[in-house]
């Protein structure tokens, strides 16, 4: 017999209240100067997806409630913890002193493979996500304590933010 979908019903998701209370993996996501609001919701997706502890909004990142953050976000605004952070720089500090590791995802000198990356155990990561066109800002990736980069083989140079947002959860997770 052929397998079928199943209906969404079956999927036995949390509720928006029993999220909010599961315990929730040791990563957060940094997204600075997001112009797309759609990328935005889209990172909201993927955040409740694979339980990031918060989404800091730094920057001109747009903040919900806006239409086309709620358009791809389908609802996760509501569960994903956020908070909108002006400077960047200033939030990178500060999870640093908390205990947090910055690691941009940047392609820079000196960056870290993904394939590469091992995860400290019991320790904390802040993953910075920059600009579509300008990437993370110089002054981050000087402050990181670690530059990620995702391998990539053909003729572009970079991948959607929404995308990257996606494999760099996947792999963290993976590698917990």
């Amino acid at each position: 017999m052929p397998p079928r979908k199943l209906s969404l019903d079956q999927f036995n998701r949390l509720s928006v209240n029993d999220y909010k209370a599961t315990q929730k993996f040791p990563y957060c996501l940094i997204l600075d100067d997001i112009r797309s609001l759609n990328n935005v919701g889209s990172v909201f997706r993927t955040a409740d997806a694979f339980r990031a502890k918060v989404v800091y909004l730094c920057g001109i990142t747009g903040t919900p409630p806006h239409r086309d953050i709620t358009k791809t976000a389908l609802g996760a605004t509501e569960s994903v913890a956020w908070k909108h952070i002006k400077d960047v720089a200033v939030l990178t500090k500060e999870l640093q002193a908390e205990g947090w590791i910055i690691a941009a995802i940047e392609q820079a000198e000196g960056s870290t493979l993904l394939s590469d990356f091992r995860p400290e155990p019991n320790k904390r990561y802040a993953f910075v996500l920059g600009n579509e066109v300008a990437g993370v800002r110089d002054e981050v990736v000087q402050l990181a304590d670690l530059v990620l980069e995702i391998p990539q083989f053909g003729t572009k140079h970079s991948l959607n933010v929404a995308v990257t947002t996606g494999i760099i959860c996947w792999d963290f997770l993976q590698k917990q």
